[in-house]
């Protein structure tokens, strides 16, 4: 039986590897972060942040809200502080929804 490889997965992502995924600025990473305690990467021992797949989740409700819904700082902070769940089952639905989309859009190119 022939040798498979584990698949190593990345643990920690650098702010330059988040900012790219969302398109977006280093700077608006670092401002999202003084603005939502939600966020708290790990730094390490130069100060460099390291973001795990959690806090690039957090990152995304942020930019969904902030960027793709057009909430306030404020508007996005209340809302992530009084329904965080609610929010989290959206984001899961729109991704679950651009999948199926996605799947369908190459269903129909392959008729």
């Amino acid at each position: 039986m022939p040798y498979k490889e584990k698949e190593i997965e990345k643990v920690y992502f650098t702010i330059g590897e988040v900012a790219e995924e969302f398109n977006v600025a280093t700077s608006l990473i670092r401002f999202w972060e003084s603005e939502f305690d939600i966020l708290s990467p790990k730094k390490n021992k130069k100060g460099n942040r390291q973001f795990t797949k959690t806090d690039i989740e957090k990152l995304r409700l942020i930019y969904h809200l902030v960027k793709e819904r057009g909430f306030t700082l404020q508007g996005a902070k209340e809302m992530l502080k009084n329904n965080p769940q609610e929010l989290q089952n959206k984001m899961d639905m729109i991704a679950s929804l651009q999948k199926v989309k996605g799947f369908l859009i190459q269903l129909k190119e392959q008729i």
